[in-house]
């Protein structure tokens, strides 16, 4: 079940910017290896975003939050991993045999977006499927965006993400605000 093999598993990629990582990602994740038989977390390069985080800082957080969730011992023998992507969506897919794209939806506002990238999808590869799953009660509310604002103004963001996430953050506002230089 756990197998890479392309010809015999499920395999999903979620995608995302990832910055940073929130709960409601981690949430998303445990509940898409209910479905798949092997999940790919796509992290997008997406430098033009203006990431808090660079690349492969984000990888890394999003391998130190999904750790538990591999194949020893993790969600059901599913294997989980992470990796980077600069390219089209769809071409990543393609190149890792994938059946599936994993989104999360938290509200109605959500929706017309990722109907949209859907309906794009479905049009360069009709054979890959668009899966929604519609994020718990508790993380509908969560953004990366929002978690950034809060954490930068100094508010208090342990609800929103793991202590990990919470603490890297934390170096990053006070390496903005000149306050030291340490590594995330």
């Amino acid at each position: 079940m756990g197998e890479t093999d392309k010809t015999s598993s499920l395999i999903g990629v979620y995608p995302g910017t990832f910055d940073p990582i929130t709960l409601g990602h981690v949430d998303i994740i445990r509940r898409a290896t209910k479905v798949v038989d092997r999940l790919v977390i796509a992290v997008a390069r997406n430098d033009g975003k203006g990431p808090l985080f660079n690349t492969e800082e984000r990888v890394n957080l999003v391998r130190e939050e999904v750790a538990t969730l591999d194949g020893n011992g993790g969600s059901n023998g599913i294997t989980v991993e992470v990796q980077a992507f600069d390219n089209l969506l769809m071409h990543f897919c393609e190149s890792l045999g994938a059946r599936v794209i994993v989104r999360g939806l938290r509200a109605v506002s959500d929706f017309e977006y990722e109907f949209q990238m859907a309906a794009m999808n479905a049009r360069l590869n009709p054979q890959i499927e668009t899966v929604f799953l519609m994020a718990s009660e508790r993380q509908q509310f969560i953004s990366s965006r929002f978690v950034k604002e809060i954490g930068r103004l100094g508010g208090d963001i342990t609800s929103f993400v793991t202590p990990t996430v919470a603490l890297a953050l934390q170096r990053r506002f006070a390496e903005e605000r000149g306050e030291g230089s340490q590594p995330v």
